[in-house]
């Protein structure tokens, strides 16, 4: 099973820079049983990631504050 940065990574290679993905896709892949007590791991990790350069962390199509995350946020490759 891969790790949550992994399957993140993975997802966001899969969509390209153009398209993006919820959160709760990579949570509902990886813990389908459990999948909402998860949710803040993939965004934590998500979080790490758009801090190391590889992913954006978007709201309506915006790049958002990562310290003041409110309501859902799309997770997409950067694009080249």
């Amino acid at each position: 099973m891969p790790t949550i940065p992994q399957a993140i990574l993975a997802k966001a290679i899969q969509r390209g820079p153009d398209k993006s993905t919820c959160p709760s896709e990579i949570a509902r892949e990886l813990f389908p049983a459990d999948w909402r007590k998860h949710m803040q791991e993939v965004r934590d990790a998500a979080i790490e990631l758009q801090q190391e350069g590889k992913v954006s962390i978007t709201q309506k199509g915006r790049p958002v504050d990562t310290e003041n995350i409110i309501g859902p946020v799309r997770i997409k490759m950067n694009s080249p």
